[in-house]
């Protein structure tokens, strides 16, 4: 027998029970064939020696949203550890402003108040950026500061308007903006953007690609396209398609479609009444490389902004306890017509109380059109509470925490939160413990994406402050592994071709130079990645393994 590729001088962490580990891979059209002794007496075309390194399954990102972080890439960058104070970031702003074109937008992306000591003003943007439209987004996505241009755009009725879409444009004590847009507010600025060109967003996925594969990720969940809150297009899905069709889209991607993209049509007696994309499609259509995934809605904010949706008020803040962005017979409705018509579900939800009304959705779906296995989501699922965890187990949840929020901004949480409740944050050990699946995920660019740095903070929970931030939620470097390979690959029904390296699955794999199992747990986000396969191929090789393939395949980058 002759197949395509054998990989020798490894070892593998393969993710399947019955054979944790293994030594030579052999690959064969895109697909792993044999491993170890299997490959006795079979020739290869190419024989790849790794030179002693760990390889594991490509890295699956269950969150993330690939077309916004490709656009950010171009904005100026707001998370920088060199912007430090209220000051930094205004001259930040303000050399931008210099070389931006008057008339044009001036984006930042990734401030955060808790570290810069309180948010920007619009009056400074105004008088720094006195041409520009500056709009610069919070670290979690759900508030924002524009200048006064932008305010003028929005349009004389602005402040009802996101009153009337549970945001908020907030006033000072004269009832003068501040520049500070809160949840769906933020709606009447991306609506003076909206729609992004496919030509800008293909480009910006295809950015957004080469750094993924740089760092191990072969497969990804874009969380939201469409419409709504997280969508750029109305035809968003055609840049995923383009980039495909142009060949440099090599990571595979789950479309999640925003609920508000769904529609009521007129259809046979027979077919459930409910919420249906055009032709009826739903989660599952595509292909290996391109799919639909689940239909996503949104039930709260964010904790660190804290406008996620509390059963109790946040420290110090009596009485403010966050917003549900829906009212609860309105979500319920959302979700019952999207599982009616064959969609997986996944539900925006942060705070306790918004966790209570997803359930409670989910329940009623169940008992309206019941379905098994229907896995429903959580994404974030970001605090919940010990009560809630035997009901998540019961109704078959697959919860979608973010660890590396703990890690980026676990001071804010327990400002937030008070250090009880803050210990609840993105849980992980109770979620397995109570016989959840938890894949691996990471919001980017809410937060950093790098598959090794989000293992690296569901092991330790180290905080931005040095803390830990609850220590009895770590899992150990195996388990954190295992998210990101199997635990993703389940979350959206993919485990009978990825997350493991079996005969059979997809040969889609990550090369380390170390083994994140064994190194000292501080030093795991430290590893580096030094080649990507996908589909049988290197499309990223930092090394040089591969020395007589095709041009391809030596590529030393992405293509």
């Amino acid at each position: 027998m002759l197949i395509d590729t054998v990989l020798t001088g490894l070892t593998a962490h393969t993710m399947d029970p019955t054979r944790p580990t293994a030594r030579r891979i052999g690959v064969h059209h895109g697909r792993i064939v044999a491993l170890d002794e299997e490959l006795e007496g079979v020739r290869a075309r190419r024989t790849v020696d790794l030179l002693g390194a760990c390889v594991v399954p490509g890295f699956n990102d269950a969150h993330n949203h690939m077309a916004l972080y490709g656009l950010t890439r171009r904005e100026l960058d707001l998370s920088d550890a060199r912007i430090k104070t209220l000051d930094d970031l205004y001259d930040a702003v303000a050399e931008r402003a210099r070389s931006t074109p008057e008339d044009h937008w001036l984006m930042g992306f990734g401030y955060d108040q808790n570290r810069l000591g309180g948010h920007p003003h619009r009056s400074v943007l105004d008088r720094i950026a006195p041409r520009h439209r500056v709009w610069l987004r919070h670290a979690s996505g759900h508030l924002a500061v524009v200048n006064s241009r932008v305010l003028d755009g929005m349009g004389p009725s602005a402040v009802e308007r996101a009153a009337a879409a549970r945001g908020r444009i907030v006033t000072d004590g004269d009832g003068r903006p501040t520049g500070l847009v809160e949840e769906g507010a933020i709606d009447l600025v991306r609506s003076l953007t909206y729609p992004h060109s496919t030509a800008e967003l293909t480009e910006a996925v295809v950015r957004a690609a080469r750094d993924y594969l740089r760092e191990g990720v072969t497969s990804c969940t874009e969380a939201g396209v469409g419409s709504g809150w997280v969508g750029h297009s109305p035809v968003e899905a055609a840049a995923y398609q383009r980039a495909r069709a142009m060949g440099a889209l090599d990571v595979r991607v789950q479309l999640m479609v925003a609920h508000e993209a769904l529609r009521e049509f007129d259809t046979h007696v027979a077919d459930p009444a409910g919420a249906w994309l055009d032709l009826g499609l739903h989660s599952g259509f595509g292909d290996d490389w391109l799919r639909l995934g689940a239909v996503k809605i949104f039930a709260d904010g964010s904790l660190s902004g804290r406008t996620a949706a509390l059963s109790r008020s946040y420290a110090g803040a009596p009485g403010r306890r966050g917003e549900l962005r829906h009212e609860a017979e309105e979500l319920t409705r959302h979700v019952v017509r999207a599982h009616a018509t064959g969609w997986q579900v996944a539900v925006h939800a942060l705070g306790d109380r918004a966790v209570d009304a997803v359930l409670d959705a989910f329940e009623a779906a169940q008992r309206a059109y019941p379905r098994a296995d229907a896995r429903p989501r959580i994404e974030h699922c970001g605090l919940a509470r010990p009560d809630q965890l035997n009901r998540l187990r019961s109704l078959g949840v697959v919860p979608v925490p973010q660890p590396v929020f703990v890690e980026r901004s676990g001071s804010a949480l327990v400002a937030a939160l008070g250090t009880e409740r803050a210990d609840w944050a993105h849980r992980q050990r109770s979620f397995l413990d109570a016989g959840l699946t938890v894949p691996g995920s990471s919001d980017r660019p809410i937060a950093p994406g790098a598959p090794l740095r989000g293992i690296h903070a569901m092991v330790n929970r180290t905080t931005d402050t040095g803390g830990v931030l609850g220590p009895d939620e770590a899992v150990s470097p195996w388990e954190a592994l295992y998210a990101y390979t199997m635990g993703s690959a389940r979350a959206g029904f993919d485990e009978g071709v990825k997350g493991s390296i079996e005969p059979g699955k997809l040969a889609d794999l990550a090369v380390l130079e170390r083994d994140p199992t064994v190194v000292p747990r501080d030093t795991i986000k430290d590893i580096g990645v030094l080649a990507t396969m996908v589909d049988g191929r290197f499309v990223y090789d930092s090394v040089g393994f591969v020395v007589d393939g095709d041009a391809e395949d030596r590529a030393a980058s992405p293509r």
